[in-house]
C-alpha cells in the first residue's frame, strides 16, 4: 500500500497530513514515558490492580509505538530523538509528560507510595494523551491515525476512571 499521495485526489488511503505527523511524533515518545513508568510497577507497586493497570498499559502502547514508528518511516518524517520525551509541552507537543525530577520521584518509591504517585502520575499523562488524540481526531487526515486516536481517547480514558477509583479507596 503506498502512502503518499497526489496532490490532485486528495484522498488517496495513505494520504496524510502535517497533524498526522506531529500526532506520531508527540505521541511515540508520550507512550516511551508511559512505559517508563508502567514497567517498574510489576517490581514496585503493591496494589495488584495497578499492577494489572501498567501490564495493560505496556501491553496497549507498545504495539501503538511500534505502528506509529512505521508510519513516520513510510512517510519519511523524522523520527522523534530519544530524548524528546520530556520538556514538550512548550510548544504544544506531548502533553502530560512527567519532568525529570517527577520520573526519579517514582522510581525511589516502592508500596503504597509507589501505587498513588503512579496513578497521580499516570492520570495526568493519560489526559495529555487524549488532549493530543482528540487533537488528530479533528485536525489528522490520515485515516488510521485518526482510529488510533480514536481508540487511545476511548482505552485511555477508562484507565484515568479506574486510576480515579483505585485513589478513591486507598
Amino acid at each position: 500500500m503506498s502512502t503518499s499521495a497526489t496532490p490532485a485526489t486528495g484522498q488517496q488511503p495513505g494520504q496524510h497530513n502535517d497533524q498526522d505527523v506531529m500526532f506520531a511524533q508527540m505521541m511515540i515518545p508520550h507512550h516511551q514515558q508511559a512505559l517508563e513508568m508502567a514497567k517498574p510497577a510489576k517490581t514496585k507497586a503493591s496494589m495488584p490492580q495497578v499492577k494489572k493497570l501498567a501490564a495493560d498499559i505496556e501491553k496497549a502502547q507498545d504495539p501503538e509505538i511500534k505502528q506509529m514508528t512505521a508510519w513516520l518511516t513510510s512517510w519519511g518524517a523524522s523520527m522523534p530523538s530519544p530524548g524528546a520525551s520530556m520538556d514538550h509541552s512548550g510548544h504544544g507537543g506531548a502533553e502530560g509528560m512527567m519532568s525529570a525530577q517527577d520520573m526519579t520521584k517514582l522510581n525511589k518509591l516502592s508500596g503504597m507510595a509507589y501505587d498513588k504517585a503512579f496513578l497521580d502520575m499516570m492520570i495526568k499523562h493519560h489526559q495529555g494523551a487524549v488532549t493530543m488524540a482528540k487533537k488528530e481526531q479533528t485536525s489528522g487526515q490520515f485515516p488510521a491515525a485518526k482510529t488510533m486516536a480514536g481508540a487511545i481517547i476511548t482505552s485511555q480514558t477508562a484507565e484515568i476512571t479506574t486510576m480515579r477509583n483505585l485513589l478513591k479507596n486507598m
